[in-house]
């Protein structure tokens, strides 16, 4: 019998070993969250605020060419804002419109830049579809 409690008393040691790998992994699940949803959460401001430059730039360019009414930066400024961006920087050339929209995420600056308008002269598809090379 001796060595039979012997075997049960050294058994003992092994209890709760479950319980100590899942808080183990837990812990390490927990940990990658909190580094992943703020990564992620950057990489979507940065769309965001792409997306804003993109709106801003089609607006500006827009009101350029007498699509819409207005003078072309002011409507860019106030969709860049309606966006949850500031315009930073606007440019005509023509009905070209280059402008520049700035957000944050976690009180650092993100940037982006968009230019909306007619292609370019020496474009190889102007003038032709798309399907007809």
């Amino acid at each position: 019998m001796r060595a039979r409690d012997r075997l049960v008393i050294a058994g003992r040691g092994d209890e709760g070993a479950g319980s100590v790998l899942v808080l183990g992994v837990a812990a390490v699940a927990v940990l990658l969250t909190a580094l992943l949803v703020p990564l992620y959460m950057a990489l979507s401001a940065n769309r965001a605020v792409a997306a804003a430059a993109d709106a801003a730039a089609l607006a500006a360019a827009d009101a350029a060419s007498g699509a819409l009414p207005g003078y072309p930066c002011e409507l860019a400024a106030l969709i860049a804002a309606e966006n949850g961006a500031r315009l930073t920087s606007c440019r005509l050339d023509g009905i070209t419109a280059t402008v520049a929209v700035e957000g944050a995420v976690f009180g650092l600056p993100v940037a982006a830049a968009a230019r909306a308008g007619p292609p370019p002269d020496g474009d190889r598809h102007a003038g032709r579809s798309l399907g007809s090379d």
